[in-house]
C-alpha cells in the first residue's frame, strides 16, 4: 500500500519538517496516549485509518517516509503530511500532493534498483494506492475568499479535482492500477468550523455544500478513469456521510459526545489547541466516548468504526468495491478476464 494525504493519514512525516507545532505537528502529549502511549505525530489519540489497513493486511505499520531510518518499500510507504494541500500555493510549509508524488517516484526508482524492472512493475500493479486529500484546500479557501458564491466554489473545486486527476494519472503511468479514494469529510461539522463560524450547533452549511461538490466531482472522475484507463480499478469511501452521521447521532454509534472535541479549549473544545503549552485546554477522561479527538480529527475509536466500514462495507459506504475486495484483487487476472469478455463480445 502507498498512502497519500493530509493529517487524517499522516503517521508523523511532519515531525521531520522544519515547522512549529502550530504549523502542523502533533509530536507532544496527549497525542497518541490511547494506543502508542506516546506522541508519534499522528493527529489522534491512537491509530489512523492506514494503520488499521496495515493490521488487516498483515503488514507492519509504516514509519513516516521522511524518517531517516531504513525502510522496506516492498510493503509500501506513507507520504501523508498534516496540512497537505492539493494546490501547491495553499500551504507551502507541508508536503503538498506534488511533493508526495515526487517521493513516490523516488521509491519507484529505489524499488527498480532493488528488485529489477519486471518485479517492480508487478509490485506497483498489485499495490493499492490510498489517498485522503483536499479538505485543507477548502478550509483555506473559505478563510481567504470573500466571494463564497456557488459558481466560485465550483470553479475552485474544478481546479482541485483537476490536480488530483493528473496526479492519479501519473501514478497510473508509473504502474498503479488499484486506487482507494477517501472523499472529503463533513467540513462544516468539524468542531473548529462550528466554533469559527458561530454555528448554533448545526453543521455549517456552505462548508457542507463545498465538500459535497468536491465529493460528487471526485466520484465522477474516478468512474471516468475506470472507463478510459485499461486495468484501472477504484473504490470511493464515503468518509463524509460516515463521519457526519457519528457527529450528529453519536449515541446511535456508541458515543456520548459528537460535537465537542475530547481535547482542546473554548467553544466545542475547538478554539484552543490540544496540548499546546501556551494555551489552556481540557482533556476528556475517556476518548472512546467522543467522535472527535481534537478540533479537526476523530478519535481512534471513531477511526476503528470507519475503517471497518471501508474494509468490509457495502455499497452504501464504499463503492464499487470495499477495501478488502480491492486489496485482494488480482489485476493481471482481472485484465485477462476483461480481454476475454471483449473477444467474446466481438
Amino acid at each position: 500500500m502507498f498512502v497519500f494525504g493530509d493529517s487524517l493519514f499522516d503517521p508523523g512525516n511532519n515531525n521531520f519538517l522544519n515547522i512549529s507545532a502550530t504549523q502542523g505537528k502533533a509530536n507532544y502529549p496527549p497525542y497518541g496516549e490511547t494506543f502508542f502511549h506516546y506522541p508519534t505525530g499522528r493527529f489522534s489519540d491512537g491509530r489512523l485509518i492506514p494503520d488499521f489497513f496495515a493490521s488487516f493486511a498483515g503488514l507492519p505499520l509504516w514509519r513516516p517516509y521522511l524518517d531517516p531510518a531504513n525502510h522496506n518499500f516492498v510493503v509500501g510507504a506513507n507520504f501523508a503530511s498534516a496540512g497537505a494541500c492539493v494546490l501547491v500555493e495553499n500551504n507551502p510549509n507541508t508536503l503538498n500532493l506534488q511533493i508526495q508524488l515526487g517521493f513516490f517516484k523516488e521509491v519507484v526508482n529505489l524499488l527498480t534498483q532493488q528488485l529489477g524492472d519486471t518485479d517492480t512493475k508487478k509490485l506497483l500493479r498489485e499495490a493499492t494506492y490510498i489517498s485522503s486529500i483536499g479538505g485543507v484546500d477548502y478550509m483555506i479557501f473559505v478563510n481567504s475568499s470573500s466571494n463564497i458564491t456557488e459558481p466560485a466554489m465550483q470553479e475552485y473545486v474544478n481546479i482541485v479535482i483537476g490536480n488530483i486527476t493528473e496526479a492519479t494519472k501519473e501514478i497510473y503511468e508509473l504502474g498503479g492500477r488499484k486506487f482507494a479514494f477517501q472523499n472529503v469529510g463533513p467540513l462544516g461539522c468539524y468542531p473548529h468550523m462550528k466554533a469559527e463560524f458561530n454555528s448554533t450547533g448545526e453543521c455549517v452549511q456552505f462548508l457542507q455544500i463545498l465538500a459535497t461538490m468536491h465529493n460528487n466531482a471526485l466520484a465522477k472522475v474516478a468512474e471516468e478513469l475506470e472507463i478510459n484507463l485499461s486495468g484501472f480499478k477504484y473504490l470511493m469511501f464515503d468518509f463524509f456521510t460516515s463521519l457526519m452521521d457519528r457527529a450528529n447521532n453519536p449515541t446511535k454509534h456508541g458515543f456520548k459526545v459528537g460535537d465537542n472535541a475530547c481535547c482542546g479549549g473554548g467553544v466545542y473544545h475547538a478554539q484552543n489547541g490540544c496540548g499546546f503549552l501556551t494555551e489552556e485546554y481540557e482533556l476528556c477522561s475517556d476518548p472512546n466516548e467522543f467522535v472527535f479527538w481534537d478540533a479537526y480529527h476523530p478519535t481512534e475509536h471513531c477511526y476503528s468504526q470507519l475503517v471497518e466500514l471501508l474494509w468490509n462495507g457495502t455499497g452504501n459506504v464504499t463503492w464499487p468495491l470495499n477495501m478488502k475486495q480491492l486489496y485482494d484483487l488480482d489485476i493481471d487476472t482481472e485484465v485477462s478476464s476483461q480481454n476475454i469478455d471483449l473477444l467474446d463480445d466481438a
